[in-house]
């Protein structure tokens, strides 16, 4: 796979290795400017040195020297002037004209780094020439300070070419580390995790296939830990695939079965309609029971074939008032000559944000639910719904005073075909119903089931993404 320029930049190779070499020459800008005071410093003191020395030719000899050898002496040193103190005497040793004011002076023997470094810099940045005066330390004893006044364009261009040698040298050093670096983090980083990519789009390719799977081998212990969770998540992948497979297949036995079953069974129903008109006591009182039968196998047949093809969209979600959806359900679910009561305590003003149709039918199934739990006692009772917000979600009640769920419903309420709340039921309504609380991102639970009641609690989340929360 060919990588252009930008898509290298954008690499984790390319990213390293700009890293790299920015850090590098950061390190050695940082290490330059002290070297460069330094440099300064040092180029000062050798002045002074060689002031000093040259001083020594008219101390150790008590005639005038000639304006000739002053000069020489003075250009050999690169100052104007040597100023020194002995004895607590102050004496001009040398001297020459000087071409211009003298603009600064240094005095090396008390100056601190920052101020070295800040003259430097200065120093560099003034391209004009400057005539300055340097004091410091006499070496060998030779007096209690020595004084001289020299040019600074000499200086300066000796700190420019020594600054470009420092440069040219830290930039050798910062091509050779960010080429051991990258050949380092190539090696160590970038060909793993190209491995586990690579692993990973020859299992995405066929995810039943285990051959497929990546085997941990990498030395790098977050790596390492990386192609270990990788594994165990193919592992479990295949395992849910190959169970999948086996249920769609059963699901698709189970669904021919019950499409032929229903055929069969809807003859019988008309036969047993037959059988209901006969002379005979026995078979007429029998006949009623055999239809309730054969019309729930019906039911269960075609519940069984609805939910196999049945494919809830993701919800569309829109904001509207729970108030007036609960009376539509309350009105479609509860007749007014029935023997249930609704008790309605839901804020007139209250909005949610949901998908209505969705929301409709899972408050439809859990009230029909509570009804025919109520209407199978032979007592009125009540059926109380209520609603509310929070600050993160918002939450709706429906409870009612029936005899409680059976314990067998309740180890698998939300399972389909296990989890029937009545005798005859699928079991299926309050799965589809806490499948579609959960494509809103909510919750549909058991709050409370006994002998004076049942309670469910549905939670709906105010953000629109995870990420919000």
């Amino acid at each position: 796979m060919k990588i252009g320029r930008s898509g290298f930049l954008n690499s984790l190779s390319g990213r390293f290795l700009l890293l790299t070499v920015a850090f590098v020459l950061l390190a050695e800008v940082m290490i330059l400017v002290p070297s460069i005071a330094r440099f300064r410093e040092d180029y000062l003191q050798v002045r002074l040195e060689k002031a000093q020395l040259a001083s020594l030719a008219l101390l150790t000899t008590d005639d005038a020297i000639a304006p000739q050898l002053e000069r020489e002496l003075l250009d050999n040193a690169g100052v104007y002037n040597v100023v020194l103190r002995r004895d607590a005497v102050r004496q001009l040793v040398l001297s020459s004209p000087i071409p211009q004011p003298i603009e600064d002076t240094y005095d090396l023997r008390t100056i601190s780094h920052a101020a070295l470094i800040h003259d430097a810099l200065r120093e560099m940045l003034t391209p004009e020439n400057q005539v300055i005066r340097v004091i410091g330390n006499p070496v060998e004893q030779g007096g209690d300070l020595i004084e001289v006044a020299m040019s600074t364009k000499p200086l300066r261009e000796a700190m420019l070419d020594y600054s470009a040698r420092i440069l040219v040298i830290s930039a050798a050093i910062s091509i050779v580390t960010a080429a051991i670096l990258f050949i380092a983090v190539q090696k160590l980083m970038v060909v793993p995790i190209r491995r586990v990519v690579a692993h990973m789009a020859v299992y995405a390719e066929a995810p039943e296939d285990a051959r497929r799977m990546i085997e941990p081998n990498a030395h790098i212990l977050e790596i390492r830990e990386a192609e270990e969770a990788l594994k165990s998540m193919q592992t479990h992948l295949t395992g849910s695939l190959r169970q999948k497979e086996r249920l769609a297949q059963l699901g698709s036995a189970v669904a021919k079965i019950s499409h032929d079953l229903r055929n069969i069974l809807t003859s019988a129903q008309l036969f047993a309609d037959r059988i209901g008109d006969s002379v005979d006591p026995v078979v007429a009182r029998s006949a009623p029971k055999l239809v309730n039968s054969i019309t729930r196998a019906v039911s269960l047949c075609e519940t069984t074939l609805a939910f196999g093809k049945a494919e809830e969209p993701p919800p569309s979600l829109t904001r509207f008032s729970l108030r007036m959806l609960v009376d539509e359900v309350l009105e479609a679910e509860l007749p007014e000559e029935g023997v249930v009561t609704p008790v309605l305590d839901v804020p007139a003003g209250l909005v949610i944000r949901a998908d209505r149709e969705q929301l409709y039918r899972v408050l439809s199934n859990l009230l029909r639910n509570a009804r025919q739990a109520i209407e199978a006692t032979g007592e009125a009772g009540n059926i109380e719904v209520a609603g509310g917000e929070a600050d993160v979600e918002w939450w709706i009640r429906v409870g009612d005073t029936g005899p409680g769920l059976p314990p067998k419903a309740r180890e698998h309420l939300f399972t389909a075909f296990q989890g029937g709340t009545r005798k005859g039921g699928s079991g299926l309504g309050l799965a589809i119903a806490s499948e579609l609380v959960r494509g809103h991102g909510g919750r549909l639970d058991l709050l409370d089931s006994g002998t004076t009641g049942t309670e469910f609690l549905i939670r709906l989340p105010k953000a629109e993404t995870l990420m919000e929360t």
